[in-house]
């Protein structure tokens, strides 16, 4: 197998290789206090997945944080597959930057793999100092051996989309990704494709606009974004920005695994739909959408209509299927992306949601349903929350979901999330006819924590994943 071959470095030498690797048996889990009411640190869950062992769904470890509010959102590593001809480099820490404080927690995983320990804290004053930015999302691992960080603004709360660059051995901050004064307007995820020198960053909304909750007044004066980021990966610069038509909060980013590939797709949360992005014969790129999920007009929500929401996307190490949650209407979906210009849906499950029979949101006019779905019990206990973050085995066969968004729209929008804990629940997925089915043996309950409810967030494997590793 490929990782065993002696020279070889971290992860796996393409995606394909990487569907044959080992079965989960472990996920870290970043769950969040800040917004809960609970005055105690965030921590790093440790889940156990194996179904053969005696622990199987429940949290083996925490590993709090030293501080409190920090928001402990997406995760990364110290080095992945983009360094497996590196012989030297080895997955052994993770990196969670923290979406409020600006801290950056690395944990050392290896040592002791169901009981990480704290290795390293980057203070907010040194990225504030060296990068004039704040408020960090996604962390992804380069061929350079560094670590990459994006953000969301700069110290004081304002929009700016840079990019902050760690050491990847000793976790010195070494300054921006960008060059001076090449920041993007907004930032949030990114994503990057070394054989087309190209990376795409995307954009949520200043940290000041978003970080106590969500008003729509902000929409109409144009504050949350719309716009695609096309970077030059080796000059450091943007070149291009593409507009999205309807295509309002464009949050996590996908290219296609396939190194070689000069595509991908994009959710846009508020715009409810995705967006393939493509490379034209010029070299320059174009975007257009391939998926609309119509909203439904409501009684007894802020608004008059609901849009579905699409928080988080996945691709299958194959290219062959797409995933995304739907965090207000409450359904994971499949897609078949065989044609990538015309995605098929294959499979489709109710996860909890805003629209449930017996809630307090009456559904109007549906354009896909007949009936609102009845609410979601699993192992006796009833889900809050909508389906959030997703996480494929690396075979695509068993999907991994949590329903916490950020800790301050999950209050708005599902205060039944705060007083009750997300869960975390696994679907069993058909990857020959398509379709979705939930294992009713699997469910953790993060409202049972010794603390209180907490609310867990993005799931990261230990020896990466489809989200985490880009192949060179």
């Amino acid at each position: 197998m490929a990782t065993k071959c002696g020279k070889c470095g971290p992860g796996y030498p393409s995606p394909l290789e990487a569907m044959k690797g080992p079965r989960e048996e472990l996920v870290y889990v970043p769950c969040i206090y800040r917004n809960t009411g609970t005055e105690a640190p965030d921590y790093l869950a440790t889940v156990d997945v194996n179904p053969k062992s005696p622990q199987y769904s429940q949290v083996i470890h925490r590993l709090p944080v030293p501080n409190l509010k920090d928001e402990l959102h997406h995760s990364g590593w110290n080095t992945c597959s983009s360094c497996f001809g590196d012989s030297t480099k080895s997955r052994t820490k993770l990196v969670l930057p923290s979406l409020i404080s600006s801290r950056v927690y690395v944990v050392d995983v290896a040592t002791e793999p169901r009981a990480p320990k704290l290795h390293k804290v980057i203070e907010p004053k040194e990225i504030h100092a060296k990068c004039d930015l704040g408020y960090l999302h996604t962390s992804h691992c380069l061929a350079s051996g560094e670590v990459m960080i994006s953000a969301l603004g700069d110290p004081k709360g304002n929009s700016k989309g840079g990019f902050v660059l760690l050491d990847g051995e000793t976790f010195e901050v070494k300054g921006t990704w960008e060059r001076p004064g090449g920041a993007a307007p907004m930032g949030y995820d990114f994503w990057y494709q070394p054989r087309h020198n190209v990376m795409i960053s995307t954009e949520w909304a200043a940290p000041n606009v978003l970080r106590d909750g969500f008003n729509p007044a902000d929409v109409e004066a144009g504050l949350y974004g719309q716009c695609l980021h096309v970077w030059d990966w080796q000059r450091h610069e943007r070149v291009q920005t593409l507009t999205l038509q309807d295509g309002l909060i464009p949050l996590e980013i996908r290219f296609l695994h396939n190194p070689a590939a000069d595509q991908g797709f994009v959710g846009c949360a508020l715009g409810s739909n995705i967006q393939r992005f493509y490379k034209n014969q010029g070299g320059t790129w174009s975007v257009e959408k391939v998926i609309q999920v119509p909203p439904k007009k409501v009684k007894g929500w802020i608004l008059p209509e609901m849009p579905s929401l699409i928080t988080d996307i996945l691709l299958s190490l194959d290219d062959r299927f797409l995933y995304f949650s739907n965090w207000l209407h409450g359904d994971l979906r499949q897609y078949d992306i065989s044609d990538p210009k015309r995605p098929r849906l294959a499979g489709q499950i109710f996860l909890g949601g805003s629209i449930v029979k017996g809630g307090p949101v009456q559904v109007l006019e549906d354009q896909e349903l007949k009936c609102q779905p009845e609410p979601l019990v699993v192992k006796g206990k009833r889900v809050a929350g909508g389906p959030q973050m997703i996480q494929l085995s690396l075979d695509g066969t068993r999907l991994y979901v949590t329903t916490s968004l950020y800790s301050a729209w999950d209050k708005q929008f599902y205060p039944d999330l705060i007083r009750e804990g997300s869960v975390m629940l696994q679907i069993d997925v058909d990857t020959v006819r398509g379709g979705l089915k939930l294992n009713p043996n699997f469910l953790v309950d993060f409202g049972k924590e010794p603390l209180g409810p907490a609310l867990a967030h993005e799931l990261r494997y230990p020896g990466g994943d489809c989200s985490s590793d880009i192949w060179l």
